[in-house]
């Protein structure tokens, strides 16, 4: 669900809010950690530098002590500048070895592990077996937090624990595409897959985040919320605590991108049906999940050939990641926001190909910059099928197969079978900005002359002129949930064919677009007048 009329104070808030509990503590790591020495219980062979074992301690503490604040601080910044200075090529020290130090609490040690596999899928090449062990490490996790006796006593990050579900699905993600490339394989691990069906399979993972769901009652919360109610009303006793809310709240959006994942787009929206969007809300203080949030959501809708749609959802946190520019530079995480800004800004310039739309100043500055000749070539026929294959591949998440092809079934290539899905459909419509370029020049025209300008036969003419026709309307979301909309105009132009003549007028929306550049001209005018009776 949209919300058209965008909070730039509460925006700004939000992220001031995030900024401020990111950044106030910029000791150095040094002056942090290295002041007090700890004699270590471990092996000899074991070398855990000074500074990691201090970290250690203090992370421990403050996890018992549920100090967020201080958490944020250790897992936002200390954490990673750890990594920078001491594992870039090597892994962290496994739990065991840390243990003793942490008085072998399994709950914290549960926890290490989870940022220690995701070390080694970041920054190194994981192997069969930590991809199996990092699977059983977020099943102790996550039986911990669902199946214990009442709520825990634990209180965790907003950015923590949203990288928990998305570093829960990206595994999985990178297990099944793993799991599919036969091979490469040798026979002892094909075997061993085929002995371990249940490790990463697909109801294991979405019978993780329905669980969040249900136990937290989010969807229950933000029904309410959105009647203008309070939330607490309809929290429970789970649901009221910040750990069980947000990990509800995030595996809502984790399960738009499984579902995107495996191809089913209708569903991937009907999961956001109780969230809104464009107003402020839960993932607007945790930019990774924002960002994901719209890059799924534009790409169901581009998927479902609602190019209205998608263009909006792109423009709209692309526009966010501008203004808020100097805020998330300085994360961890830029480079892969810059890396997913670049894939949406590719999806955009090939909505906009299909569906030529006004966009926003700035962001049509940057498209025009990064993929302007994309753009130019996209809208030159069959030459142009390539440019949507290259930026295609290059911007589509990684599909997936749910039930994956050790059973020796021959299946295609789940990338394989979108690709040609949405080709197909660019192939029906090639011709059209071609079409459309000769038709912008003219207020009639007869079908022989139009053909002749296209170089086809009129027959064929009026075949592309029904298609363009069809294309030129779309569902629009207007109101309510993401799946609904209205079958309206989204082309500048429209036309009727009557008596082998074609009769071309501008549509609605490009009257509209009309008048505000006439508006501000007159408005521009004035001001010049304005300014010449004062000199």
């Amino acid at each position: 669900m949209y919300n058209d009329a965008f909070e730039e104070d509460d925006l700004v808030a939000e992220v001031e809010l995030v900024a401020q509990a990111r950044y106030s503590r910029n000791a150095d790591l040094e002056d942090g950690f290295n002041d007090e020495v700890v004699v270590s219980q471990q092996p000899a062979t074991v070398q855990i530098p000074d500074g990691v074992r201090n970290f250690i301690l203090f992370f421990y503490r403050n996890v018992l002590e549920n100090n967020v604040y201080e958490l944020h601080n250790v897992y936002d910044t200390s954490f990673n500048k750890l990594t920078d200075k001491y594992y870039t090529k090597q892994s962290w020290p496994e739990a065991e070895i840390i243990a003793r130090l942490v008085n072998n609490d399994e709950v914290f040690l549960t926890l290490y592990r989870e940022l220690y596999y995701r070390h080694i899928y970041g920054r190194l090449t994981p192997t069969l077996e930590h991809r199996f062990r990092s699977y059983e490490n977020y099943c102790d996790l996550f039986n911990y937090i669902l199946n214990s006796e009442g709520p825990v006593n634990l209180e965790l990050p907003n950015q923590w624990l949203w990288d928990i579900i998305d570093e829960f699905i990206y595994q999985f993600q990178s297990f099944s595409n793993y799991r599919d490339r036969l091979k490469s394989k040798s026979e002892e691990e094909i075997a061993l897959l085929r002995d371990n069906p249940q490790i990463w399979s697909t109801y294991s993972v979405l019978n993780v985040l329905y669980s969040f769901i249900q136990k937290s009652r989010i969807n229950e919360q933000l029904l309410v919320s959105k009647k203008g109610g309070d939330m607490m009303e309809a929290a429970g006793e789970y649901g009221a605590r910040p750990l069980y809310k947000n990990l509800g709240y995030f595996s809502i959006i984790g399960l738009l991108r499984v579902n995107c994942l495996m191809g089913d787009f209708v569903l991937a929206l009907k999961m956001m049906d109780n969230v809104v969007l464009n107003k402020k809300a839960l993932f607007a203080r945790v930019t990774a999940c924002h960002v994901t949030a719209y890059y799924y959501v534009g790409f169901a809708y581009m998927m479902m050939r609602r190019y209205a749609d998608a263009i909006k959802a792109f423009s709209n946190v692309l526009s966010f990641l501008q203004r808020t520019k100097p805020y998330h530079s300085r994360s961890y995480q830029s480079e892969q926001l810059a890396r997913k800004s670049d894939q949406m800004y590719a999806l955009l310039a090939m909505c906009i190909a299909l569906c030529p739309t006004r966009l926003d100043e700035n962001i049509h500055s940057q498209l025009r910059e990064k993929f302007g000749e994309h753009i130019s070539k996209m809208q030159k026929g069959e030459e142009g099928i390539p440019i949507f294959e290259e930026l295609f591949q290059y911007a589509c998440p990684k599909f997936i197969s749910a039930s994956g092809r050790l059973d020796g079934t021959p299946r295609a290539d789940p990338y394989t079978i979108y690709m040609k899905t949405f080709v197909t459909d660019i192939r029906n419509q090639i011709k059209l900005p071609t079409l459309r370029s000769f038709m912008k020049l003219y207020t009639t025209m007869g079908v022989d002359k139009l053909a002749k300008f296209l170089e086809m036969d009129p027959e064929e003419l009026k075949m592309q002129l029904l298609v363009f026709k069809q294309k030129s309307r779309q569902i629009k979301w207007v109101s309510g949930d993401l799946l609904d909309g209205e079958y309206l105009p989204t082309s500048d132009l429209d036309f009727c064919l009557k008596q082998d003549v074609v009769h071309i007028a501008e549509s609605k929306v490009g009257r509209r677009y009309a008048d505000w550049f006439l508006r501000n001209i007159n408005r521009c005018e004035d001001i010049v007048a304005s300014l010449e009776q004062r000199a």
